[in-house]
């Protein structure tokens, strides 16, 4: 990001934006719309025998996908779970049918059954019988068969305020239909889950007016308002003939969606919520179990877990998890509920789910008295695991990629430590006396821009989010970091380098004005983006939930206990359509509460911006140290509060008194460049960088011991243990907080990155310095540019195939795209650079 402005210039931002409109439109409006149909069963005699167990419940498991397996689960607990769980929006996008297809093939590997559970992204009114065909047409494609048995669990928690699919009965009760018809004609050895959630706090939100359309029919009560005293189930129940089975998500918390407390579960708490809600309910109204499950004739799936926060004080993690799994399996036993036929518990590997500032631990198997004590408790009881059908055996290498065990694992991480000794033994022994060194132009380090070009090709990479080679190449393949945390540390090392000589020579005030300027011209740039993406994202051809929603993968704020689940994130943004505008959206808009999460980061830019100046003064005092002190306090304090500063989407995903410690390393290190250079040329510091080479390398070696693959030509080492490395990871390079083995990683590859360049810059140079350098010089723009770049892939029909080699391609093009658009300066005079 250059930090040149002028007034003329920065006015034109919003113009620059809207430019862009031009690009998109013309590549999606080229690309049309994909229209797929519906693949004809192989069966037409639905047998869904294998989904309810002949005696007892089948065990299931919610796990963190994204860094968990049913293998691995399996190792832990000691045998399958008889059931695994996972999550896609609907529709389904191509690279959701991808997981969903690796999640069912792990799963049958097993010798378990999927529950696959929909969330819709789209309203529940534009759901109709061609919406469900072409659903049922997706879970197909990932069951691999018709007679695949599966639990298909569409939109659950729709009697709650906290879906956007929530209390809108008669829109929920028509789209639910309509899948249900599609997937039974389709599927008819998958069964149809109704899954609501307990409605002990129904409606959720207080007493409200029911006089609305919407509303009107909640009340069940017919005295004019939606409060405790109305049905909490019924009016959303869709009918017997399109529901086979009946779920209820019923978790012991307490919280009540404040901060977590750690509380023991009361006697008979399940058995009371499964039954009546509480003493003074009307049983026609309240009881669950009685009307849903056996006047219904229904099997019931149990979607439960205990809330255990480490911080919370309190209860201890085992009293509160084995009172509550005794209580679930006490009522298996009871001939009582002997419908419960599926118990789904959360058994998240990572235990970062959010409530307030605490943080949450749901799971089962990961510490070792808990699941100790869960598998003695196990034995005994009439739950059921698996296998309970044939396993398939291990998942095809097509599908999860290539693992490297063995002696062919060493024989790679052999030749990668030969390589990188051989590498820094002859720059340390040659110096100068080889022409490899860099030699670049006074003016500006273009090290430096090479190592921004490659941050932020990472970054369109990853964001646009296609399986692909690149993503291969780019997904923690250098080490166990991304392209944001490269690009936060960059860019605090070239605000360093850029101010240090300004605030000599022209002092603070010169320092203030221009800071202040590049903050606001960042700012309202932001805003541009965020309205232009939505204004595009109302266009009818246009899909636009690729950048309007969000779905978690398990690094964000959520953590992994959120993997899965899909966010809007444009909440309420129609109302800056009405008239007269509400006001509060206008206050959400200027706070950047709204936009892609592709470009949420330039949040947190505006925000280090606006309190550079006073770092900079601190620095050019020689005060680094206390400014590396303040730094590093306050990224602890996050690590123990987690702390939110600001009301902004950033916030979310790069916590402020975090990440401010990777741009303020930045900062220091760019003031300070041309000292830590000199010094790194000392005997002490070649044999700083030379341990500093080593971690590197063993770190990048760990990086590549990843169990999860991108795709089917995704390679990784198997040298270390699925589970050991799991747990290293969640202990240490979490991205979120920028845990310390994460933090530590991304400046050893920045300082090895630096000297490798350094000692081989031309041959370097010459075979990429050509693309990387001039991407580097102009990230801003590039940054802007692929938003719509993201946007428009997602309406490429031949990028939503699956293909690895056509997105590969694709990216291919993209890349070329934006080098060619900076190349030939394309919309340089109003597009910010």
């Amino acid at each position: 990001m250059e930090t040149k402005f002028g007034k003329r210039r920065s006015r034109r931002g919003l113009a620059g934006i809207g430019a862009a409109v031009a690009l998109t439109a013309l590549i999606t409006g080229i690309a049309g719309a994909p229209n797929a149909a519906a693949q004809t069963p192989d069966s037409t005699t639905p047998d869904q025998t294998v989904l309810t167990p002949e005696t007892g419940a089948y065990f299931g498991s919610t796990l963190d996908w994204s860094g968990d397996s049913a293998a691995d689960q399996s190792s832990r607990l000691g045998a399958p779970s008889a059931v695994y769980a996972h999550s896609a929006s609907a529709p389904m996008t191509a690279r959701e049918q991808a997981y969903i297809t690796q999640f069912v093939d792990q799963v049958q590997a097993q010798g378990a059954l999927p529950v696959i559970t929909l969330s819709p992204t789209v309203p529940l009114s534009s759901i109709d019988s061609d919406f469900g065909v072409q659903l049922a047409a997706d879970l197909l494609t990932s069951l691999g068969s018709a007679d695949a048995p599966a639990y298909i669990s569409f939109a659950p928690d729709m009697n709650s305020t906290w879906r956007d699919w929530g209390q809108q009965s008669d829109d929920y009760v028509t789209a639910y239909r309509a899948v249900a018809s599609a997937v039974h004609d389709a599927l008819p050895s998958a069964a149809m889950v109704w899954t609501p959630t307990w409605g002990g706090s129904y409606p959720f939100t207080g007493a409200r007016d029911a006089n609305t359309d919407v509303l009107r029919d909640l009340d069940t009560s017919g005295d004019g308002i939606v409060n405790e005293a109305d049905d909490p189930y019924g009016p959303y129940y869709p009918g017997d003939d399109a529901v086979d089975w009946v779920g209820l998500s019923l978790y012991h918390d307490d919280s009540a969606g404040g901060p977590a407390v750690n509380t023991l579960p009361r006697a008979n708490e399940l058995t009371d919520r499964l039954g009546p809600i509480n003493s003074t309910g009307d049983t026609a109204n309240d009881d669950f179990y009685a009307r849903f499950a056996q006047a219904a004739g229904k099997p019931l799936l149990l979607d439960t877990a205990a809330l255990y926060s480490p911080s919370a004080g309190g209860a201890e993690e085992l009293d509160v998890k084995r009172q509550w799994w005794l209580q679930v399996f006490d009522a298996i036993s009871d001939d009582a509920y002997n419908r419960v036929d599926v118990v789904l518990w959360r058994d998240t590997t990572a235990t970062r789910a959010v409530v307030g500032e605490y943080v949450i631990d749901w799971s089962v198997t990961l510490s070792a008295p808990v699941r100790d004590a869960f598998r003695a408790d196990l034995a005994s009881s009439d739950i059921v695991l698996g296998p309970v059908t044939d396993p398939t055996g291990s998942v095809d290498s097509s599908a999860s990629g290539i693992t490297l065990s063995g002696l062919w694992g060493w024989l790679v991480v052999a030749a990668i430590a030969l390589g990188a000794a051989v590498l820094f033994w002859r720059a340390a022994v040659s110096r100068n006396r080889i022409h490899r060194v860099y030699s670049g132009p006074g003016s500006r380090d273009l090290r430096i821009d090479m190592l921004r070009g490659i941050a932020i090709v990472f970054v369109v990479v990853n964001h646009i989010s296609l399986m692909s080679l690149l993503q291969n190449g780019t997904q923690e393949a250098i080490g166990v970091v991304s392209g944001a945390e490269l690009f936060v540390l960059l860019s605090g090392l070239v605000l360093g380098m850029v101010y240090r000589p300004k605030l000599i020579s022209g002092g603070i005030g010169e320092v203030v004005i221009r800071t202040g300027r590049r903050a606001w011209k960042l700012y309202y740039t932001a805003l541009a983006v965020i309205l232009v993406i939505f204004f595009l994202s109302l266009v009818p051809f246009i899909t636009g939930e690729t950048v309007t929603t969000y779905t978690d993968e398990g690094t964000g704020g959520g953590g992994a206990g959120s993997t899965g689940r899909v966010y809007n994130l444009y909440t309420n943004a129609d109302q800056l359509l009405g008239y007269p505008v509400n006001p509060q959206i206008v206050v959400d808009l200027a706070l950047l509460r709204l936009g892609p999460w592709q470009f949420n980061v330039m949040g947190l830019y505006v925000v280090l911006l606006a309190v550079s100046p006073l770092i900079l003064w601190a620095l050019s005092r020689r005060w680094w140290l206390a400014v590396l002190a303040v730094s590093v306090g306050l990224y602890v304090l996050d690590a123990v509060g987690r702390f939110r500063i600001m009301p902004s989407q950033f916030e979310d995903s790069f916590p402020l008194l975090t990440w401010q410690l990777l741009f303020v390393l930045g900062m220091i290190a760019g003031f300070y460049r041309r000292e830590l250079v000199a010094w790194f040329h000392t005997r002490a510091g070649v044999v700083t960088l030379g341990v500093a080479a080593v971690f590197a390398v063993a770190l990048m070696v760990f990086s590549w011991s990843n169990p999860y693959l991108s795709s089917p030509y995704d390679v990784r080492l198997g040298i270390f243990d699925d589970n050991l490395y799991r747990q290293v990871y969640e202990a240490a390079f979490q991205r979120t907080y920028l845990e310390p083995g994460r933090l530590l990683n991304v400046i050893l590859v920045v300082i090895v990155g630096y000297a490798l360049l350094n000692a081989y810059w031309r041959p370097i140079n010459k075979a990429v310095g050509w693309f990387f350098i001039p991407l580097g010089q102009s990230t801003l723009y590039v940054f802007i540019m692929h938003v719509f770049f993201a946007l428009a892939a997602a309406n490429i029909p031949l990028l939503q195939t699956g293909s690895v080699w056509i997105n590969t391609a694709g990216y291919l093009v993209a890349l070329a795209l934006l080098w060619v658009m900076v190349k030939t300066k394309f919309l340089f005079s109003i597009v910010p650079r």
